[in-house]
């Protein structure tokens, strides 16, 4: 998927309710594209662990307009997977990262007594 919107149109067929309901949870995973204009972006919340942190900004249930509750953790993992096809863990992003000589860098420090 390549837009919030659909994410949340997608949200609305699957759980009910209506997609303007489900937009502002779609645009927290994909806030990071203002920073990274590919699908690179991903890497910062496309993961398990984003999907704990989703959880945790947004509280366990949404409650529609319905009446209706729906776990967060499902509306967190169809945007993963609708994106990537599966969830990944963090680690699987960092291994994907190729190394470079900056990363390791230390300074040395100066400290003056």
């Amino acid at each position: 998927m390549a837009d919030c919107w659909h994410h949340a149109v997608s949200s609305a067929r699957k759980y009910g309710g209506e997609p303007k309901e489900y937009y502002h949870l779609h645009m927290w995973f994909d806030e990071s594209k203002h920073h990274v204009c590919d699908h690179r972006h991903r890497m910062l919340r496309h993961h398990a662990q984003g999907i704990e942190e989703f959880v945790k900004t947004f509280g366990p249930t949404l409650k529609l307009s319905t009446g209706k509750e729906i776990p967060v953790r499902f509306i967190g993992e169809q945007h993963v997977r609708e994106d990537l096809g599966r969830i990944p863990s963090l680690a699987d992003w960092v291994r994907a990262i190729r190394p470079e000589a900056w990363m390791g860098r230390v300074p040395k420090l100066e400290i003056n007594l």
